[in-house]
């Protein structure tokens, strides 16, 4: 009788395992970075890793999206991604390749998008998160981590100017 018990348990935990993995196998991955933009008549170098951002600059967002699979997520596989910044602004990211075609030949390919932080802006840390939302309409959010030197951080002061050519 013991045996029979152990065998129907083990045939139902069999039988849970299959929902359980379905969901698991919806999960979604997130890489991402900030850099700075190229902004006309601005110092660079651009497109390296920065938090701190001085007003009139261009915070851009990469961000990489993998499934369960670690298999790339591009824009056939979701609706939207967005970026959500603690002080109401949202940045649509599209996914392309990197460099842009007129630079070059692309060596990557992710979502990206920017946001030139306006003059009025605040000075201070920003908290923001991205929103992944499949083609289902189910969504799920990633964050980076939560500390302050690391988050979107605007400082007070002009952005460096690249040198007037002659």
């Amino acid at each position: 009788m013991k045996a029979l018990a152990a065998s129907l348990l083990a045939l139902c935990a069999l039988g849970l395992a299959g929902p359980v993995q379905a969901q698991q196998a919806g999960k979604l991955f997130f890489e991402g970075d900030l850099v700075k933009g190229p902004q006309p008549g601005q110092a660079g170098p651009f497109c390296v890793l920065q938090s701190q951002f001085y007003r009139k600059q261009q915070v851009a967002w990469r961000v990489r999206v993998l499934d369960a699979d670690g298999k790339p997520v591009d824009d056939k596989g979701l609706k939207t991604l967005m970026v959500e910044i603690s002080n109401g602004m949202k940045v649509e990211l599209k996914f392309k390749p990197h460099p842009p075609p007129r630079t070059g030949p692309a060596t990557d390919y992710f979502w990206s998008g920017s946001w030139i932080i306006p003059e009025n802006q605040p000075t201070g840390s920003f908290t923001y998160k991205v929103i992944a939302t499949d083609n289902s309409g189910k969504t799920q959010a990633w964050e980076p981590f939560k500390i302050v030197a690391s988050q979107l951080t605007v400082v007070a002061g002009d952005a460096p100017m690249a040198p007037k050519a002659n």
